[in-house]
């Protein structure tokens, strides 16, 4: 698997293009911010996006997908219960200053449990809400790798203080992940670097209490 990550926006996002090792069909994941740098980077990589993977529709999340939508003809897969906030991005935008953001009626709504064949990829839904409610994590088993959005960074966890956020939902989703993915699974979280879920269950002072259950 070839991954390219962009961290983009005010609030340093992760957006990634990710494919099969020199394959021309893509797939990006949560392209929240600088249309024209995720462009480029398609563009220069010379691929073609089959989709657009949001984990969830927090605005850092989202306000590329219209652009990108666009440009790419890919469909958007969307959280079925954060589809209202993609269709109507600035209503939810929970601080002034940021966007303006355009809006995009997703194509395809995930609400865990299903299986996507895109662009050579295997990728289970798995439902893991807490950050928000509607919240998404992409697994790529045969890639031994996670695209976690908001759930889990390094050393740290999605915040749970905005709307619909709540911690002890989050908390599970976290022990879901790590009670049923290998500890070398690579996690690709929508903040900060990339880690494994091992090395966060071993060091990353939010998971104590998980790591004693």
């Amino acid at each position: 698997m070839d991954v390219h990550g962009y961290t983009v926006g005010p609030v340093a996002e992760n957006a990634y293009l990710l494919r099969r090792d020199g394959a021309t069909s893509a797939l990006l994941v949560d392209p929240g911010d600088e249309a024209p740098r995720l462009i480029a980077a398609i563009d220069e990589l010379g691929v073609r996006v089959e989709a657009i993977l949001l984990t969830h529709t927090h605005f850092d999340h989202v306000g590329a997908v219209a652009p990108l939508a666009r440009h790419t003809g890919a469909p958007v897969y969307c959280p079925q219960d954060e589809a209202f906030v993609m269709r109507d991005v600035m209503s939810y935008v929970p601080w002034a200053g940021f966007g303006p953001y355009e809006s995009w009626d997703p194509e395809h709504l995930v609400g865990g449990g299903e299986r996507l064949e895109l662009a050579g990829f295997a990728i289970d839904v798995l439902l893991t809400p807490g950050h928000s409610p509607g919240h998404v994590t992409y697994l790529l088993a045969d890639e031994g790798a996670i695209f976690s959005g908001d759930v889990l960074f390094e050393g740290s966890i999605g915040r749970t203080d905005l709307p619909g956020g709540d911690t002890a939902t989050l908390m599970r989703s976290i022990k879901t992940l790590l009670d049923t993915l290998p500890d070398e699974t690579q996690v690709f979280p929508g903040h900060m670097g990339t880690t494994t879920l091992g090395r966060e269950r071993a060091t990353n002072p939010f998971l104590r209490e998980l790591s004693r259950a």
